[in-house]
């Protein structure tokens, strides 16, 4: 895909896209489950600055409004990172939403640690709740760009932790990819050791930094990760620390994102509730991704919104 100067505008947008959500949360802080991060203590080193704002209930109702205006049919709902004691109640939580309301969410990634004890036990139940499509288990990262965590327990190279990852072969689920750009590489090289394996990256393989050389790092990524026929891209999560929003920047990223997978292995994302910490609005999300992706096609604005979401998480 080959951007040109002409852009979708929002107006339009709204009344002739489709959109199939692939990557946002919902959490019911008033009700049974328990989410430590929103919860608990409060934690200075969040990747996006001051979350404090987002410590709130956010369900459909909430959703529906964050997206007034446009033709939201249906979302995957990412693990929330709700305590690890309580992986499947949060697939039951879930299926309670959709059991209200079908499109909200039609679809779970689900949350197993590759080094649990339970793993198998987990991944069993997992299987036995339909609307789970995959599963995302971050492995242990780098805090910065520059510092080595290489082969330590829990990171990509982990034996133990491939060893889990590759059960998702067995059990037809996809991998939720959630990595800062420095580790991009490196995934891509652990990827291609596990045939079988279909791999989401998430939020644009997080270029959190964007100055040149870090930009280089993360292309240099992108095109590895590409080069792997099963890998997708979410395309979400556009925001800085801290709390900042580049729409400029923030275009160029998408745009350079769709140049290397194409339409139809991009999938447009919220990362609702968390995009509210950047973004001023969904419409400021839309405005960066439709002008990142300008100049494409209908087919292709239709893939990207709607049809690689559904073809891969399996969506009705």
């Amino acid at each position: 895909m080959t951007p040109s100067p002409t852009t979708l505008p929002l107006e339009q947008a709204r009344r002739t896209l489709e959109i199939v959500d692939a990557h946002h949360h919902f959490w019911d802080l008033e009700g049974e489950g328990h989410y430590p991060w929103l919860q608990d203590a409060y934690d200075d080193g969040f990747f996006l600055g001051d979350y404090t704002a987002m410590r709130s209930t956010f369900l459909p109702a909430e959703y529906r409004r964050a997206t007034s205006g446009w033709n939201i049919v249906g979302t995957v709902h990412c693990e929330a990172e709700r305590s690890r004691r309580e992986q499947v109640a949060e697939d039951d939580f879930l299926a309670e939403l959709h059991a209200a309301d079908p499109a909200f969410p039609l679809a779970i990634v689900a949350h197993v640690d590759f080094l649990q004890e339970d793993l198998d036990e987990v991944l069993a139940q997992h299987a036995r709740r339909p609307l789970v499509r995959g599963i995302r288990s971050k492995p242990r990262i780098a805090p910065r760009r520059g510092e080595d965590v290489r082969g330590g327990t829990g990171t990509l190279q982990d034996r133990r932790w491939q060893d889990g990852l590759r059960r998702l072969v067995d059990l037809d689920y996809s991998w939720d990819l959630r990595v800062p750009y420095y580790h991009l590489s490196e995934a891509a090289e652990v990827i291609s050791g596990i045939p079988g394996l279909r791999v989401v990256v998430n939020h644009c393989g997080l270029p959190l930094d964007r100055d040149p050389e870090s930009l280089e790092i993360w292309r240099t990524g992108l095109r590895e990760l590409a080069a792997l026929p099963d890998v997708s891209m979410k395309v979400s999560e556009l925001g800085l620390r801290p709390n900042r929003w580049d729409p400029a920047s923030n275009r160029a990223v998408v745009a350079e994102l769709l140049d290397v997978f194409g339409a139809e292995r991009s999938m447009f994302a919220s990362n609702l509730p968390v995009a509210t910490l950047t973004a001023p609005t969904f419409d400021d999300v839309m405005e960066s991704i439709l002008g990142g992706a300008a100049g494409a096609a209908p087919e292709e604005l239709a893939q990207l919104f709607a049809g690689t979401a559904r073809r891969v998480y399996r969506l009705p």
